[in-house]
């Protein structure tokens, strides 16, 4: 039964609201239970396995810098050919993740023995694969700046968030107690650490060193923040502090760690500010010169170098029409409206080919009604082709129609030696129902010949055969006499 109180002051019934307070708290428990049971890690980390995992990975010596070797090799290659599955494949085998975590996990734990080991093997890490690399692209045969190569000579803001998502990634699958490893296979290849190192060690071998600098600054981007992500991880999951009898040093340790991770975090925080910053400008840059070119201005040799975040400039090379000083002035009055206030734009222009292109326009519809003029004749041809076709067939027709007279009366004086005459006409003949054409010969005989009319009756029947007709007519001079089939 609701329970309900009636204000008599308003007239309206009130629900009690402590039930339905009850609900939605009841509700939100649940809600909130819900969540916590659905991402909490905390209740199936290992953490000492975690822990000695991290540690065993963190040599670069023996089978794992052969391997290291290898692997780089094999990117190098890959790069130079363009193959994004050969990359790959080289990143899936490498071993760069070890002392990237374990600088993440010593920092962490305040295990400075582990920080040195892993300081050290990073750095033999880089050494190895820059070494390896540089040698590869010493050779002639493989110093060609492919697409693959010249994606990894600059940072962008993005690297930074792959970088923060696969460490966090790799970290929290390696705390789990069944290790996941497509995950972390998935992790090497996202976080993409070999790339840069090779393209750095091409900036070595071919002397750019602004391609060297740019692809370890993306290295050095991306292990920062695996490094800070496994770092992250390991104090939310409250590993286990390495403990040192003297209790100076591990406060002096404690303090080196801490300063190192404010160090590394305040390093992180201001490169991806400079990244985002840098995204943004060349964004805002990209939009600027999309709207002057939809208003009708031409743009060439559009390409990234003109946008420039150091000099904080946009330079612009039009041709064609030239830009008018007012149209100029409009734009660089807009420039605030894009987020470019300090921005410097350079306008460049080519000769004015005003001239040239109206001429051209002359010559485009010249050519246009040359070819509407020549369309109509090439109907009219085919209109006469046509009629001619057809009076050719008309023609053959009548050919095939006509009867070879003179050969046939050759033939007929020496089949029949009593002929004496011989004429052919066409007879148009009707019954007032349908009208017939028939082909009639007159035939004079000698007045010796006996049985002259037996002789027309073959030679009616000759005729035929001959001249393939079906109806014909054989009459005789001076006579009423005829012969019909």
């Amino acid at each position: 039964m609701e329970n309900t109180n009636n204000d008599s002051s308003t007239g309206k019934n009130t629900t009690n609201t402590p039930l339905v307070t009850n609900d939605i708290k009841n509700a939100w428990a649940g809600i909130k239970q819900f969540l916590i049971e659905l991402l909490d890690i905390r209740s199936d980390t290992d953490k000492k396995g975690t822990i000695e995992d991290i540690k065993e990975n963190i040599s670069m010596k023996g089978h794992t810098a052969w391997v290291l070797i290898f692997s780089i090799l094999i990117a190098s290659i890959g790069l130079n050919v363009s193959s994004t599955a050969v990359v790959i494949g080289a990143m899936l085998i490498s071993p760069l993740m070890g002392p990237i975590l374990g600088v993440g996990l010593s920092i962490g734990i305040n295990d400075i023995d582990t920080l040195k080991r892993s300081l050290i093997n990073f750095g033999v890490m880089v050494g190895l694969s820059l070494t390896t690399s540089f040698f590869f692209f010493l050779i002639p045969l493989f110093r060609d700046e492919t697409p693959e190569l010249l994606a990894r000579t600059a940072p962008d803001v993005r690297d930074v968030f792959i970088a923060i998502a696969g460490g966090l990634a790799l970290i929290i699958a390696l705390s789990r107690r069944s290790k996941q490893t497509n995950t972390i296979a998935g992790v090497a290849i996202a976080t993409a650490l070999m790339p840069p190192l090779c393209t750095a060690g091409f900036g070595l071998a071919t002397g750019n060193l602004n391609y060297f600098a740019g692809a370890m600054f993306l290295f050095t981007i991306n292990t920062i923040f695996i490094a800070l992500a496994a770092f992250v991880i390991v104090k939310f999951l409250k590993f286990p502090m390495v403990k040192y009898i003297n209790s100076a040093k591990r406060k002096r340790i404690a303090r080196l760690a801490s300063f190192v991770a404010v160090l590394v975090f305040s390093g992180s925080i201001y490169m991806f500010f400079n990244l985002f910053k840098e995204n943004q400008f060349k964004q805002s840059a990209q939009h600027l010169i999309n709207d002057i070119k939809s208003s009708g201005i031409s743009i060439i040799d559009e390409v990234a170098d003109n946008i420039d975040y150091k000099s904080n400039s946009v330079k612009l090379i039009v041709y064609g029409e030239k830009i008018s000083k007012t149209a100029e002035d409009r734009w660089i009055s807009k420039l605030p409206e894009y987020g470019l206030k300090q921005t410097k734009l350079i306008i460049q222009q080519g000769v004015d080919d005003s001239d040239l292109r109206y001429e051209v326009k002359n010559l485009s519809d010249l050519y246009i009604q040359n070819q509407k003029i020549i369309s109509s004749r090439d109907e009219s041809i085919k209109e006469k082709e046509d009629r001619i076709k057809l009076l050719e067939s008309e023609l053959t027709k009548f050919y095939d129609s006509q009867i070879p007279f003179i050969q046939i009366s050759k033939e007929a004086k020496i089949n029949y030696n009593g002929l004496s005459n011989l004429s052919y006409a066409k007879m148009i003949h009707t019954n007032f129902n349908t009208t017939d054409t028939i082909n009639v010969f007159n035939a004079k005989w000698y007045d010796s010949i006996p049985n002259s009319i037996n002789q027309q009756v073959l030679l009616k029947k000759w005729l035929k055969q001959r001249l393939k007709l079906d109806t014909l007519q054989v009459s005789n001079y001076g006579s009423t006499q005829k012969v019909v089939e």
